[in-house]
């Protein structure tokens, strides 16, 4: 081999060992990580390629695929969704990690069960310039996943039975005997008792919550959404644990019912996370990019209050308190045995 020849295969090898590094780095990139100036382009470009992206969520139905019609039309990327409640949203996806199955993408729901996937080691990390725009008292540090929607615990009463000026102005109110048989709760909201608890004490919290109970009853009702429609209907005239968006379509219906925001007003996170071992890893970061930004305006066009605070309207008055959801978590049941015992406690 003259010199100039060993000179060309020397090139070409470079040449080689170059290209082959650069597809070891395309193979070995990780999506939930990119970040400069091209990413979103470099997203968009990986992601029409994988031409889907699978979503496990339990917002409503309605809500989650509007955000999913309108990220199919902007990107061209075909969205499957599952919608289950939370619990079930965890079950089916630690149930399918242990068999060796990965089909989820990304995973939408509330922040008890969305920890408790993520302590599965089942989430990646995503790193985005839109968590700078997201409500600080949401995001849990150290947690694999970002806040996207914000759940408040407003309580509701019907217009037509209770007068603004008679409504209870704090929780002690609610001992008045006038609340006799006019409240209702929801069934397994003991974490709303939690709230409370951490909030003014826990001993204090308990006797507080038992004493009411005890004197004016409790309706115990199961889901939110039947809790507040019985207050439209007067047969509930007050609840004490109904969310914010399912008050606000009945108000808009026409329906004689407005929030009861008796301080504090408890709230907690649910949240969006990449699957660790996300078949469509590209897709899933842009989705999860979209629900925290366009997405947002989406849910809240849906009485969704959305956790990025270009896109948040509170009520002026309105103060939040975000529940400790990794204390409740640690102590969940020993608080469902006490809301148990304390709804038991009331007259028949």
């Amino acid at each position: 081999m003259s010199r100039i020849d060993r000179r060309r295969f020397i090139a070409g090898l470079g040449g080689t060992a170059l290209a082959g590094g650069r597809a070891l780095a395309a193979q070995t990139e990780n999506p939930a990580h990119l970040n400069g100036a091209d990413r979103t382009q470099r997203l968009i470009a990986a992601a029409k390629k994988e031409g889907v992206v699978t979503l496990f969520s339990s917002a409503v139905a309605e809500h989650m695929n509007a955000v999913a019609a309108a990220f199919e039309k902007t990107y061209g990327i075909r969205v499957k969704t599952w919608r289950g409640g939370s619990e079930e949203v965890l079950q089916r996806a630690v149930t399918e990690a242990r068999g060796g199955r990965f089909d989820m993408d990304v995973v939408e729901t509330a922040a008890m069960q969305i920890i408790a996937i993520g302590r599965e080691k089942l989430l990646e990390p995503v790193q985005t310039p839109l968590a700078s725009e997201l409500m600080p008292q949401a995001i849990i540090p150290g947690e694999p996943w970002l806040p996207t929607r914000i759940v408040v615990f407003t309580g509701a009463y019907n217009t037509r039975l209770i007068a603004p000026q008679d409504l209870p102005k704090s929780v002690d109110d609610l001992l008045n005997s006038k609340w006799r048989g006019k409240l209702g709760i929801e069934a397994d909201d003991n974490n709303w008792l939690a709230a409370l608890c951490g909030a003014i004490g826990e001993e204090k919290g308990l006797k507080l919550f038992g004493d009411i109970v005890a004197k004016n009853g409790m309706s115990v009702r199961k889901g939110h959404t039947l809790l507040a429609n019985l207050v439209a209907s007067g047969e509930v005239p007050m609840a004490l644990s109904v969310y914010y968006h399912e008050v606000e379509p009945l108000k808009r219906s026409g329906a004689p019912v407005a929030e009861l925001n008796i301080p504090p007003v408890f709230s907690f996170a649910t949240g969006a996370g990449l699957a660790k071992r996300a078949p469509h890893p590209y897709a899933g970061v842009l989705f999860i990019d979209f629900l925290l930004s366009q997405g947002q305006q989406i849910l809240a066009q849906h009485d969704n209050i959305p956790a990025n605070l270009k896109y948040q309207h509170l009520p002026a008055n309105l103060r939040l308190a975000f529940m400790d959801v990794p204390k409740y978590m640690a102590e969940s049941g020993k608080w469902a045995k006490l809301y148990k015992e304390l709804l038991s406690r009331q007259r028949h």
